[in-house]
């Protein structure tokens, strides 16, 4: 089943039989058939039947037969139907049914120290449950933060993180590339298998925070709070406030602080509480704030700000600047990588991150000499087509069964 001509969870309704796409007639179609429809494409309750083509004609064939759900059927194709065409349901495309459905949230974060953080859940079959935190990573983080509108992952988190969840594990293995836009979309999903996991809940931390209007790293400044981006007045933040957005964003140092929104007035509502960091805090949402109006601001005075961009990866111990051990700026501490499934696709992404040309070898026992400290990533699956290595996905950021004598290394050409 699917909808068509309107959103994913509104549209004219076509069903697929006998391997051909066949609209619905409008007359064939009640209340009940749109509650399995709905639930079906896991869109929540029906809002509003539709008919006379309100999302318009299509071109398929139609069926007309009547479909006679009680409504809690899971599938459109457990509905009783009826086998003989009868004279008022002889439809054209102009009786073609539309629906709308509520299209719920099917994903949040449960447990956290602010909106865009905590233990991760999912909406399926009409109850929430977690996700085991085998093989989670950076790149889901990435899914799970665009699909809630939370800016960029900093975090990829397991329960011993960020607290366990409720519910039945739906979801292990999840296998992100990063650039879904639905954690549902993700490949390699393995759902309801509980005794795979036990209890392992997966976690995110999100930056809740972003630089709109420049670059990557300068901006105007925006932030998440009560589920909508606030702009923040100027008089409103300072030089400690701009450190921990910076680190929080990945970006280095702050560089300067910028009033009068230089970066161009934004759209969005103003944030006028004064931010009270101390500096040191990992994430803008840590920070205190006064809790009265201070500041009568306008978007005239937004505030912009401008991080160092700061390299999140480097090649250590090489004869060039183009070959080394690799290793990975994370949590603000460098450490090393795996060399678990290390290939040329992930020296490749190394390569082209420190502008570096093309991959000559990916090399692995530590032929660079071993590092210290953590080893932040293990079985790094690039494509070879991503921008930074922290883009690539199934990025493990903790040690696993991997010592410093298996510290990868890198010859760019």
């Amino acid at each position: 089943v699917r909808l068509v001509g309107g959103s994913r969870c509104s549209g004219r309704l076509e069903i697929l039989h006998d391997q051909t796409w066949m609209s619905v007639c409008d007359a064939a179609f009640d209340q009940q058939d749109a509650e399995v429809v709905c639930r079906e494409l896991d869109c929540g309750a029906p809002v509003q039947v539709l008919g006379a083509a309100a999302f318009d004609k299509g071109d398929t064939q139609m069926w007309t037969q009547e479909i006679q759900c009680r409504g809690n059927e899971s599938y459109i194709h457990k509905c009783p139907t009826s086998y003989r065409f009868t004279p008022e349901y002889n439809c054209s495309h102009k009786n073609s049914v539309g629906l709308l459905c509520a299209e719920i949230m099917h994903v949040r974060l449960v447990n956290g120290s602010s909106p865009c953080s905590g233990t991760v859940e999912i909406f399926h079959k009409g109850q929430w449950g977690t996700v085991c935190d085998d093989d989670w990573d950076l790149a889901d983080a990435a899914v799970v933060c665009r699909e809630l509108d939370c800016g960029k992952p900093v975090d990829a988190l397991s329960d011993a993180q960020i607290g366990l969840g409720s519910g039945p594990i739906w979801m292990s293995n999840a296998m992100c590339t990063g650039s879904e836009s639905t954690l549902k979309k993700c490949g390699s999903v393995t759902w309801g298998f509980q005794d795979v996991c036990q209890s392992k809940s997966a976690g995110v931390m999100c930056s809740g925070t972003r630089l709109v209007g420049g670059s990557r790293c300068s901006g105007r400044l925006e932030i998440f709070h009560n589920r909508t981006w606030m702009s923040v007045c100027d008089a409103a933040f300072d030089q400690q406030d701009a450190e921990v957005v910076c680190r929080e964003l990945d970006c280095g140092a702050p560089v300067q602080v910028l009033g009068a929104a230089v970066f161009g007035k934004g759209d969005t509502r103003m944030w006028t509480q004064e931010i009270q960091c101390r500096g040191n805090e990992s994430q803008i949402h840590l920070c205190p704030t006064s809790q009265s109006h201070k500041y009568n601001c306008s978007h005239v005075s937004e505030v912009g700000l401008m991080c160092a961009d700061s390299v999140n990866v480097r090649l250590v111990n090489g004869s060039s600047r183009c070959a080394g051990r690799v290793e990975v700026l994370h949590r603000g501490q460098w450490g090393t990588v795996c060399d678990v499934g290390w290939d040329l696709a992930d020296a490749a992404v190394v390569c082209r991150e420190l502008d570096c040309g093309e991959p000559v070898d990916a090399l692995g026992g530590a032929y660079f000499g071993q590092g210290s400290g953590r080893i932040w990533t293990n079985r790094i699956r690039c494509t070879g087509s991503e921008s930074t290595l922290k883009n690539c996905g199934s990025v493990q950021l903790f040690d696993y069964n991997c010592n410093h004598d298996r510290d990868a290394g890198v010859i760019c050409s």
